[in-house]
């Protein structure tokens, strides 16, 4: 097992980064080795794996994109990449089944279906573009829609975080072509960024990186209703300092969620009741400055978090039964991380 770090490259980072795993000799555990380039790219924000093939935000100056890349003996082969004119999207996730590829652009409020082949190589399918119809109360909303989500639903459909328009969409790709079908509006000023579904399906939960805030929501897919559950804050009441929520994950049995605060600069551990309601267990310090993205090993045993800019991630245990964290190692360094994926 290896864990793979990838970000922002401003600064010191060259692109994304791999860290070994390994056993501790004198107690039960992990504990990360040092981390070391194995993609030279620009800006890989944000990626995902398909078993040897690994597909990454890329920048490239005056250019956006996606880029693939195929792992063999060892080493990280460039296969393909899809560039545009103008800022590279947020967020790309993956349909295995299928062989598809979904981006989600902030900058040009632009959302996007990609085709790939079991060597890499990309296709554009189509492209669906945010218009300015809800926009939020908040400085960060003026400037237009602002989509940082885009994956599939329970039921095999699409749906998408909007922060701009403070909306959550829902999409049907048919021949592939997208289709819109329907919209869950989030009070003014959330900031809609990412969400995560109960393992039933009839229910989501959507962050919102303005309100640091997190929404319940029932919904059925069949005739898409819509029923508000109730909403809780991922920072202390008496904070008083800038915050944006922004990484949620849940649980496989669906009993626990974690989110990110950039800026109060922690995790948040939520228990989910029978009822989908929330209780909070935890807020834990990220032991750095402006954490992004987390992730989990394959059992939901340890968790990574990475801080942006202190240019470091923190190695925790995870307790399945009451979802705490305890900090197994702090300091890690790897720069600009905002993306965490552990690979096998």
């Amino acid at each position: 097992m290896k864990l793979l770090i990838g970000g922002y490259t401003k600064n010191t980072s060259t692109g994304i980064y791999e860290l070994p795993v390994i056993p501790t000799q004198d107690k039960p555990g992990l504990q990360l080795g040092p981390a070391k380039a194995v993609i030279k790219l620009g800006g890989p924000t944000y990626f995902v794996q398909d078993g040897n093939l690994l597909f990454t935000i890329k920048n490239a100056g005056d250019q956006g994109g996606i880029a693939s890349y195929e792992l063999s003996q060892g080493k990280y082969q460039a296969k393909d990449s899809y560039l545009t004119a103008g800022s590279s999207p947020a967020y790309i996730s993956l349909n295995r089944t299928q062989k598809l590829l979904y981006t989600a652009n902030y900058h040009t409020a632009v959302l996007a279906v990609f085709a790939y082949t079991s060597s890499g190589s990309l296709t554009l399918l189509d492209t669906v573009t945010h218009t300015a119809d809800t926009l939020g109360p908040r400085p960060e909303q003026s400037d237009g829609p602002h989509p940082h989500y885009f994956d599939q639903t329970p039921a095999g459909n699409l749906v998408s975080c909007d922060l701009g328009n403070d909306r959550v969409d829902f999409y049907q790709l048919q021949n592939n072509h997208l289709e819109h079908r329907a919209s869950y509006q989030n009070e003014p000023g959330f900031g809609s960024r990412h969400l995560v579904f109960s393992p039933d399906g009839a229910y989501f939960y959507v962050v919102g990186e303005l309100a640091s805030k997190i929404n319940v929501v029932k919904f059925n897919e069949q005739d898409w209703s819509f029923t508000n559950i109730a909403t809780y804050s991922t920072i202390p009441a008496d904070f008083t300092g800038h915050n944006g929520a922004a990484a949620i994950k849940i649980s496989h049995a669906g009993d626990f969620i974690y989110v990110s605060n950039r800026g109060h600069d922690s995790l948040t551990v939520f228990g989910v009741k029978q009822d989908h309601t929330l209780e909070l267990r935890q807020r834990i310090a990220s032991f750095g400055q402006f954490p992004r993205d987390f992730n989990w090993d394959q059992d939901e045993k340890y968790v990574v978090v990475a801080n942006q800019n202190s240019n470091n991630a923190t190695l925790y245990l995870r307790n399945s039964e009451d979802g705490c964290l305890t900090p197994l190692q702090k300091d890690v360094s790897v720069p600009e991380g905002t993306r965490v994926l552990f690979a096998e």
